[in-house]
């Protein structure tokens, strides 16, 4: 039981009140969806329970429903470990059938097997089934459950998550504004030496294009501070002189994180297609700086909604491809939003205080607009 001092969050598509990197100034490329957020992906649903408790529970889940948190159709998935520090569980039958059945779960390190036993909970206790591997008598599924760790801030080994906070961000998930920052899985991490967490954004190509519109979630817990580039320019180490003194040094000088890359699309890909897509989340994270070190796990998970019902075929069934020479629009998007939903993460967080007094700061909003202009990277 938690007591009254406790505070809990459960953000579902709260409205987006902070300000975005776009807002900042920043020079980012591509014409972003409605919301410049995965949701803008038709059917794709966020949820997050945050867990803010004490001094040193800072933590939560992020779920990521691909149609939404009343289906139980799977969409052809892929994944891509550009560094396997990490932990990413379903990955095995998620390569073997080429589906992605059910959410994406994003938590801290030491909470992946709380999260992943909660989920099949939740689906017994719902009376739900997964879209593959059902037989006449029960089913068995492999929910997909991914993490960073979030021990400079989170009692990481207090296994503070438990299984209605599962519960809470499945079913809080909507297709509104996805909070950002401090919130869900990402409430407790750090990314290039400032506070991160949750980001999003979007692309949508033109009509010429094939109108489709790929959306991007991260839970960024990765680099440092000397790696950090915003609008091409290294400025990690200069935005950090407006910090105060003490915090000018970061905890780690080198990449020992993570992050989780999440790319959607309603273009009609097949899994390899989708694999492919997940791959180029690579480049996206480098634009942001991280050359993905040994200490950091740096796994991407895509998916398309398109070719619905495909899993559910008794007999051959017909879906549709793009063709390869028509992906590289599709390539760019997820390129251009996952540099975006970094950065995102990270102008949307807040200073934060935790376990053992750790202390991380946000990246400082009014000194990155100043640098954009000493260089004459800032947009009106």
């Amino acid at each position: 039981m938690r007591f009254a001092f406790i505070l809990l969050v459960v953000v579902s598509a709260g409205a987006q009140t902070k300000p975005r990197a776009r807002d900042l100034g920043v020079m980012l490329e591509g014409a972003p969806g409605p919301l410049n957020a995965i949701v803008d992906v038709a059917g794709v649903e966020v949820g997050h329970k945050t867990l803010i408790e004490g001094d040193s529970v800072r933590t939560g889940v992020t779920a990521v429903w691909p149609r939404g948190k009343q289906s139980s159709d799977p969409v052809f998935g892929g994944f891509f470990s550009q560094n396997g520090n990490g932990d990413m569980t379903g990955t095995h039958w998620l390569e073997e059938s080429g589906f992605l059945d059910g959410p994406v779960l994003i938590t801290n390190t030491h909470s992946v097997g709380v999260v992943r036993d909660a989920f099949l909970g939740w689906l017994v206790k719902k009376g739900r089934k997964p879209g593959t591997n059902v037989l006449p008598f029960g089913f068995y599924t492999y929910p997909i459950v991914a993490e960073t760790y979030d021990g400079r801030l989170n009692d990481i080994n207090g296994f503070h998550v438990k299984p209605p906070d599962v519960e809470a961000a499945l079913e809080a998930a909507s297709s509104g504004p996805v909070a950002e920052g401090n919130v869900g899985g990402g409430t407790g991490m750090v990314c290039y030496g400032f506070k991160g967490g949750i980001g999003t954004s979007s692309r949508r190509l033109t009509a010429a294009e094939g109108g489709y519109t790929v959306g991007v979630l991260v839970q960024c817990n990765c680099g440092s501070r000397r790696q950090l580039r915003v609008g091409g320019l290294p400025i990690g180490e200069e935005l950090a002189a407006a910090l105060p003194v003490a915090s000018r040094q970061p905890l780690y000088p080198e990449d020992v994180g993570s992050i989780i890359i999440v790319v959607a699309t309603d273009a009609p890909l097949l899994p390899h297609q989708v694999k492919r897509l997940a791959r180029r989340a690579t480049m996206g994270l480098a634009r942001t700086g991280s050359t993905s070190g040994n200490g950091s796990g740096d796994i991407f998970i895509a998916f398309s909604t398109a070719n619905a019902g495909a899993a559910a075929a008794a007999a051959p069934v017909g879906v549709r491809m793009m063709p390869n020479d028509a992906l590289n629009p599709v390539f760019d998007a997820t390129v251009q939003a996952t540099e975006e939903a970094i950065l995102n993460a990270m102008v949307g967080a807040e200073t934060m205080t935790g376990n053992r007094g750790n202390k991380i700061y946000a990246l400082p909003r009014e000194r990155l607009k100043e640098v954009l202009k000493k260089y004459n990277r800032y947009v009106q």
